[in-house]
């Protein structure tokens, strides 16, 4: 198993924007979430202050009147930098972007969402870059030149800035747009079975952040502060709240703004410069290598692919369904040839007779004492129906762990999340992070693993990129000073491979975001 993490390699290469400093903007919340203080998320002023420096993003410097003014992929343009005949692998390149309307005018602002990649599809090699935006209408990227044959480059538009800022005021705004199910059982007035199902959702801020009918059953959480409410079942009590599953999604876009999230406007590559960059072996050497270790920070790229290979106990898996695969993998994978050097691996799945797919979930590997669990993380959750018993938050999970130096605990709470206020994100995390800092306390041994969120594969409203990304950033700035946390960047790996964008990658990516896990875990 790989116990080393090649810093420079890269493979696919994706343009994650990173704006120039700035001043720090002011949020400006809609409705309810404007009444939301440091207090409520339980940070101070100064965090909440670096969290919104880091979560900036450039904006229009004026009102947008009609598409025409937005960019367009169309006549949006990239340039390879002094393009040379041929280059040595560790070499890098550099391309410039150009932004421009649908008249074909320069764009004077930044704020676009650009994302990129250099690849190879016989090799099927790709890698990742960086983008920074200079607020012009014009972004740079630099591309390592990482493997030896030929490249190409190729650049895409997700969301034009006009598009970002669209999402974020929803994003900041207490617009539900995803609805949930309370399902209640009981007995009747003539002892009869009785199920109702009602409406059921986050609240957060003194209103909540959902239009309720008959309200209110209302749940608290000791531990996190976390309040769901559900509207009052007509024929049972609050205490018959029996399952929970996901409802409606509800598009808060009005007719301008349906305009901007058109297909033919996102996710769309432009044109630019298609030559063959030519790379030739570089026998000085290059690249260094260190050790997989808390606190290691992410480099761009982290790594590559290179022939669908990313270059770079007890287990405790809680989240989304994006972790539930890496149970699976281990569940259907092991033995395999990732593990072909370890003798005697062989996962079996236990019968705890709940949900194939909303757990919790048991595999024991007996012959080496292996065990690893599985469980969804609390409401909110877009799953299917499951007892409402079933659903733990991830802080109270962390806090029934005694740890220690065979105990591995990973998580990941991003994709779920998309849909509501980050201060609401940035409370809950604050809580998983106050029970992640007692865990190493009482367990310094303990190792602790957060997992990014994927690239969606969604560019829409509900679940777009630009959303997973700015919740990255919040757990990776507010776990940024505590040792002993590794903080597991998978952003590039689901982002920059050729399989299909989706929030569930491809086998391929999965058995290597196992492959690097295990270069954190797994002792030397």
């Amino acid at each position: 198993m790989i116990l080393f993490q090649i810093v420079w390699r890269l493979n696919c290469l994706q343009i994650r924007i990173r704006p120039l400093p700035d001043s720090i903007p002011v949020l400006r919340n809609n409705n309810t979430s404007s009444t939301i203080s440091v207090f409520d998320m339980g940070i101070s002023d100064e965090e909440w202050e670096r969290l919104q420096k880091a979560l900036e993003w450039p904006k229009p410097d004026q009102e947008i009147p009609h598409l025409n003014l937005s960019t367009s992929p169309v006549h949006s343009t990239f340039s390879i930098v002094g393009l040379k005949k041929s280059y040595e692998v560790g070499e890098n390149i550099s391309v410039i972007i150009t932004a421009r309307d649908h008249n074909n005018n320069l764009k004077t602002y930044g704020g676009d969402f650009f994302k990129a990649k250099l690849f190879n599809s016989e090799l099927k090699a790709n890698v990742y870059g960086e983008v920074v935006d200079h607020r012009n209408g014009t972004y740079s990227v630099t591309l390592l030149l990482p493997w030896e044959g030929q490249a190409q480059v190729f650049v895409r538009l997700e969301h034009s800035s006009e598009v970002v800022q669209i999402l974020k005021k929803y994003r900041d705004s207490s617009f539900p747009r995803s609805h949930y199910i309370g399902h209640f059982e009981g007995l009747g007035p003539h002892k009869n079975r009785i199920r109702e199902a009602v409406q059921c959702n986050l609240k957060w801020g003194a209103e909540g952040s959902w239009r309720r009918g008959n309200c209110c059953c209302e749940y608290k959480d000791k531990k996190t502060g976390m309040v769901w409410q559900c509207e009052t079942p007509k024929k049972l009590s609050c205490d018959n709240l029996v399952y929970h599953s996901k409802g409606s999604l509800e598009n808060p876009l009005n007719a301008f703004e349906k305009q901007f999230f058109a297909k033919a406007l996102t996710n769309v590559p432009i044109t630019g410069d298609k030559q063959i960059i030519n790379v030739l072996p570089n026998t000085a050497g290059i690249g260094t290598t260190v050790r997989c270790r808390s606190n290691l920070k992410t480099p761009v790229p982290a790594g590559f692919y290179f022939k669908d290979v990313w270059k770079s106990f007890i287990v405790y898996m809680m989240g989304d369904s994006t972790t539930r695969q890496w149970f699976e993998f281990f569940e259907k994978n092991v033995p395999g040839k990732l593990f072909s050097d370890i003798n005697g691996f062989d996962f079996g799945r236990m019968n705890l007779h709940t949900p194939r797919l909303a757990g919790p979930l048991m595999a024991v590997e007996l012959r080496n004492n292996i065990i690893i669990h599985w469980r969804p993380h609390g409401v909110p959750l877009r799953f299917t129906i499951m007892p409402m018993t079933d659903l733990h938050y991830i802080a109270n999970e962390i806090d029934k762990i005694a740890g220690g130096p065979h105990v591995v605990v990973v998580f990941t709470i991003v994709a779920h999340l998309v849909f509501h206020p980050v201060t609401f994100f940035v409370h809950k995390v604050d809580k998983i992070r106050q029970s992640v800092v007692a865990l190493l306390s009482r367990a310094p041994q303990t190792t602790v693993v957060i997992k990014s969120g994927n690239t969606a594969g969604l560019k829409d409203v509900f679940q777009s990129d630009w959303y997973a990304l700015q919740l990255n950033t919040v757990m990776q700035e507010m776990f940024s000073n505590i040792n002993g946390v590794i903080y597991f960047d998978v952003w590039q790996m689901t982002s920059c491979h050729y399989s299909i964008e989706n929030v569930h990658p491809a086998p391929v990516v999965i058995a290597n975001e196992i492959n690097m896990f295990l270069s954190y875990v797994c002792p030397a």
